[in-house]
């Protein structure tokens, strides 16, 4: 089986690169483990200094393999949980190189890193609204502190498709690179991290990230409540279903007065 999560050394600098091309990127429960050692090892590692996490092939992740949710084991906790944490735990400098389709959890994991580097075929969407589900990996909290509350708003109650350009006017990514400079630029920048001493990165990490920590862990804990209310729920599977059919889903009327 090829491996789905490659690791890289170069350096100080652990790549991580998501490896299911022809899926284009979506994350499995296999991919869900690897992403969660990779980052609780790459934490234990001094000789790691900075994580550039990329996507193989064309895209960087169209998000969670809706098929990695059938198999359940009850209360067990899903590894989408302890991969999500272990990357929003992690202590030193990240970095994400994102081309392509961003979907998700393709594309909240990005609000997890440090800096992020956007080819110029990025398209990134965070489509919760119409799966009828809350969003995920504390982006309800991460986000809004990235690019701002409206500007978070706007993009969860939309689902609207943005591309490069926009994703930088809005503060998702730092730098807008043409694809094929897109891993090089971001190799470059990890590598001038990567000089400087493992301890004062883990301290500076500590400094921008202690001030969001209770928040990051409400937004934890308010998303995985309200997961539990709507998966499953008539208007996710008719969002689902419409998505499977190719067609537009029929949600029922509204409750209220």
């Amino acid at each position: 089986m090829t491996d789905r999560l490659l690791r890289e050394n170069h350096g100080g600098v652990l790549q991580l690169t998501l490896n299911r091309p022809e899926k284009k990127n979506a994350i499995d429960n296999p991919l869900w483990v690897a992403i969660r050692e990779a980052f609780r090892e790459a934490a234990e590692d001094d000789g790691v200094r900075c994580v550039l996490l990329t996507g193989a092939g064309d895209n960087f992740s169209a998000g969670v393999d809706l098929s990695s949710f059938t198999d359940t084991h009850g209360d067990e906790e899903h590894p989408f949980e302890s991969a999500a944490r272990a990357v929003a735990d992690f202590d030193k400098p990240l970095l994400a190189a994102a081309h392509g389709v961003a979907v998700g959890g393709g594309a909240t994991v990005l609000f997890h890193a440090d800096m992020v580097y956007a080819g110029d075929s990025l398209r990134l969407r965070l489509p919760f609204a119409a799966l009828a589900l809350p969003p995920e990996w504390a982006s309800s909290y991460m986000l809004q502190a990235n690019i701002g509350a409206q500007r978070a708003a706007e993009l969860f109650y939309t689902a609207d498709w943005i591309d490069a350009a926009r994703a930088v006017e809005l503060g998702v990514a730092l730098e807008r690179v043409p694809d094929e400079q897109l891993l090089d630029r971001a190799l470059a920048r990890a590598e001038a991290i990567a000089r400087w001493p493992v301890s004062a990165l883990r301290e500076i990490k500590r400094c921008l990230r202690l001030p969001h920590r209770a928040a990051i862990e409400a937004a934890f804990v308010v998303e995985r409540e309200a997961m539990y209310r709507q998966a499953g729920s008539a208007d996710n599977i008719e969002a689902v279903t419409a998505l499977l059919e190719k067609r537009e889903p029929r949600f029922g009327p509204a409750k209220g007065n």
